[in-house]
């Protein structure tokens, strides 16, 4: 029997790590295989406190890693791939291991939906990138593409003119499905232009960005669009094909919070992207992450007190 099972090993569900261990619970993380979340996918975090020189993603992941070790948390690297939280105690299997447990953090993350090219894995990091406010600032004084049609694309774009020179968003239809107000904002702004009917088909270069090649889904015309950078804006999906049925989730997949962590089942809590699709960010995960241990704590003192003081009081 864990008192703690983390699922997810992101910066959320290592901070969760750290902040239990040091409350002595000895939690076990379900790291998955692809561990570390989406900072792995990151070259050079800047935005993150305390390295003012930046740090590459997968230097501060480890890094966390091995504080959350150094406390007590043991690690699983491999994917939950049920959980049973109909009754207690809570139930979570990894391959054909069943873990008990009397609290669990969810902090499995959400991934960004990518358009699936070789050359576009291949230069991941490297221009190629799900996040302008992690990685806008390395374009200044460069044109970036965009591709995506919904609110997250114009709020991408319209971020990334800050630092851009021009901003080229490219649009498989010939009308957007984004708010009216961004819409309006987007095609107002005099360093945005747009490609409508047209489809990334290849993105060019060899250690870094230099163009992306572009398809017409209407003629099959293509031609190549000179670019420094691209960013994939077509949305994310959230970790928890596994959660159905078990937790209560909203229309888009992400686990409904209650008072910042609580989910719908008792000693089940929640942190990181799992469950916000708003800010998305490494700091705001590890807030979350630490919040949710401290509720995990406390409902542990309070789960255990509850028999202490009925026999007391007998």
């Amino acid at each position: 029997m864990e008192q703690v099972i983390v699922l997810g090993s992101g910066p959320a569900g290592l901070t969760a790590a750290i902040y239990a261990a040091r409350a002595s619970l000895s939690p076990l993380v379900v790291a998955g295989r692809e561990a570390g979340g989406q900072l792995m996918l990151t070259t050079e975090v800047e935005n993150f406190p305390g390295f003012p020189e930046g740090i590459q993603g997968p230097e501060l992941m480890d890094a966390m890693r091995r504080q959350a070790e150094r406390f007590g948390a043991r690690f699983v690297d491999d994917d939950a791939t049920g959980v049973d939280f109909t009754g207690h105690p809570l139930k979570v299997t990894v391959g054909d291991q069943t873990y008990e447990a009397e609290a669990v953090i969810v902090a499995t993350g959400a991934s960004a939906r990518w358009l699936g090219l070789p050359s576009e894995q291949r230069l991941r990091g490297r221009g190629v990138s799900s996040c302008a406010t992690c990685d806008g600032y390395f374009f200044q004084g460069k044109k970036v593409v965009v591709v995506g049609g919904g609110d997250t694309a114009m709020e991408e774009a319209l971020f990334l003119t800050r630092f851009a020179t021009e901003v080229v968003v490219v649009h498989r239809r010939d009308a957007l499905r984004a708010s009216k107000v961004l819409q309006d904002r987007a095609r107002a702004h005099p360093k945005i232009r747009f490609v409508w009917n047209a489809v990334v088909e290849e993105v060019l270069g060899d250690k870094s960005v230099e163009g992306v090649r572009l398809r017409d889904v209407k003629t099959g015309e293509t031609r190549v669009e000179p670019c420094h950078g691209l960013f994939v804006a077509i949305g994310h999906d959230p970790n928890t094909g596994f959660l159905r049925g078990q937790l209560d989730l909203d229309e888009r997949g992400y686990v409904v919070v209650h008072d910042e962590t609580r989910t719908s089942v008792e000693g089940v809590f929640c942190a990181g992207d799992v469950a916000d699709h708003r800010y998305r960010q490494a700091i705001t995960a590890a807030a979350a992450g630490c919040k949710a241990a401290m509720d995990a704590e406390k409902y542990l003192e309070a789960r255990h007190a509850a028999p202490l003081a009925s026999s007391a009081s007998s």
